[in-house]
């Protein structure tokens, strides 16, 4: 409505191609069907008709890492699993994100032990956290948008670190 009023009957709508590309990519993020605990029946939750994540370009959850730019840990990370974690991260297309989600893979939750993970980040970098045990799929998608955000002001050409 906005553009139309400003540029009339021309049809014509200018933008940078930075903002084109990382428009683009946010709304045709893959992410990784990657459910580790009780977090991922909320993130299976966020998937279905009532929270309908498909609005966002997220159709759905890959099985593959190689379809994947979005990896989503949910529950908690053993450190048994970690290399595995760590395999499916580097196997990902770039540019690639995570989302941390719930206190589990964030902080480690109430598993303060020698067998856990006390936080995903120790094996891949995480882009968002997502707070909860086990969080909402409202939070969940709150943090895709915050995640969504965040690409918007990223350079398309960035380098892997």
């Amino acid at each position: 409505m906005g553009v139309e009023r400003k540029l009339g009957e021309l049809g014509i709508v200018t933008t940078t191609l930075e903002e084109a590309v990382n428009w683009a990519r946010t709304r045709a993020m893959w992410p990784l069907l990657f459910g580790l605990a009780c977090c991922a029946i909320e993130m299976m939750a966020a998937q279905a008709s009532h929270y309908d994540m498909s609005r966002f370009g997220m159709e759905l959850m890959r099985p593959s890492p190689r379809q994947s730019d979005l990896m989503i840990v949910a529950g908690r990370v053993t450190r048994k699993m970690a290399p595995v974690l760590r395999r499916l991260y580097d196997q990902m297309v770039e540019p690639k994100w995570v989302i941390a989600m719930g206190d589990c893979a964030s902080c480690g939750g109430v598993f303060n032990n020698y067998a856990v993970l006390q936080g995903v980040d120790e094996v891949v970098p995480v882009d968002v956290y997502v707070a909860g045990c086990p969080p909402r799929p409202e939070q969940l998608i709150h943090g895709v948008l915050t995640l969504h955000a965040k690409v918007m002001k990223e350079h398309p050409l960035r380098q892997a670190a």
